[in-house]
């Protein structure tokens, strides 16, 4: 991947507006090996979902063993979905906004490194909150996660949003909300997942009592 790493850069810069600069002579070298690390994680993505089904099959039914192909490419969707809506919405808007706080009285000098970690980071983050709803069913079908249990914590997912935003992004209300509003709107969303699932399975898992019963 290192050698595609020159054109990753161009694409990643592509929400800044402003010159980035070099401020140190292995400042290049380094840029380029944290985006050839960043394109191996997004890269990885279907082998890590794989993995991750691969812990959850052995309590599967059989029938729901045949859905590991749907549920590796959803996942790895839900994952560009979500560094997509970062790249084109979150990054833009948050640069913008960042870069202008300062006015007329402090000139941006970015360094290109800085530039890179605060992106590729954006990105890797809300790739993973975009799979929210994924991690949800894996819960739901272990039985750590139900409806009521989510609805009962959702003051905390609120607040763990925002605190989260704190910590991932610039100390500034607006990239925070950029940040907290999509990962409520899919803790929402993950309860209504975990609804159908659990009322789907607990269906199933009745109808196998039945016919056990039967036999």
């Amino acid at each position: 991947l290192y050698p595609f790493a020159e054109s990753l850069l161009i694409i990643l810069r592509g929400p800044m507006k402003e010159q980035l600069y070099m401020l140190a002579p292995t400042e290049a070298f380094i840029v380029y090996l944290k985006i050839t690390i960043f394109a191996a994680i997004v890269v990885s993505i279907p082998m890590t979902l794989y993995q991750g089904w691969a812990f959850l099959a052995p309590g599967l039914y059989a029938q729901e063993k045949k859905y590991i192909l749907p549920f590796i490419i959803l996942g790895t969707l839900f994952f560009g979905i979500g560094g997509y809506f970062a790249y084109k919405l979150i990054l833009p808007f948050g640069l913008r906004f960042l870069l202008g706080y300062g006015g007329s009285l402090i000139q941006p000098v970015i360094s290109v490194s800085n530039y890179i970690s605060f992106v590729t980071k954006i990105i890797l983050v809300f790739g993973v909150i975009f799979e929210l709803p994924i991690i949800v069913v894996f819960l739901t079908k272990l039985g750590i996660a139900t409806p009521a249990l989510m609805r009962q914590y959702r003051k905390y997912a609120i607040i763990s949003a925002f605190v989260l935003g704190a910590i991932l992004t610039p100390p500034d209300v607006f990239t925070q909300l950029l940040m907290a509003g999509p990962l409520i709107i899919l803790y929402e969303t993950s309860i209504w997942v975990c609804v159908g699932f659990s009322k789907r399975w607990a269906t199933q898992q009745d109808d196998d009592e039945e016919n056990n019963d039967d036999e």
